[in-house]
């Protein structure tokens, strides 16, 4: 999607603070970070938000949680903890169309998250 904030970050026409790069998805910092720790993860392609994924979309979905254990290493939060969050929809804090995973930790996080 042409327009689309992390589609253009993908496409390197925005800057981002890369944490993580390969073929079909990247990880950046969040500039608006809620924990010491913020990634984003994406797929690379764009896919608006949980709903709009598909059976297809299954292994690309699959790796964006099993990137999760190179960021807990890469931060060092692996033995500590982080939570792995993905908003759906605007009641639940999805501010950009595009499926997006926080990574958060380096803090003790409360539940419920709000």
């Amino acid at each position: 999607m042409s327009d689309c904030l992390f589609c253009k970050i993908a496409r390197k026409e925005m800057s981002g603070s890369i944490v993580y790069e390969d073929d079909d998805l990247m990880a950046f910092k969040d500039i608006q970070p809620q924990a010491p720790v913020h990634i984003l993860v994406i797929p690379k392609r764009h896919i608006s938000g949980a709903m709009a994924a598909t059976a297809g979309d299954a292994a690309i979905l699959g790796r964006m949680i099993l990137l999760s254990k190179i960021l807990a290493e890469r931060f060092s939060v692996s033995e500590c903890g982080f939570r792995l969050v993905v908003n759906s929809g605007v009641d639940a804090g999805q501010a950009v169309a595009h499926l997006h995973m926080h990574f958060l930790g380096g803090r003790k996080l409360k539940w419920p998250p709000g």
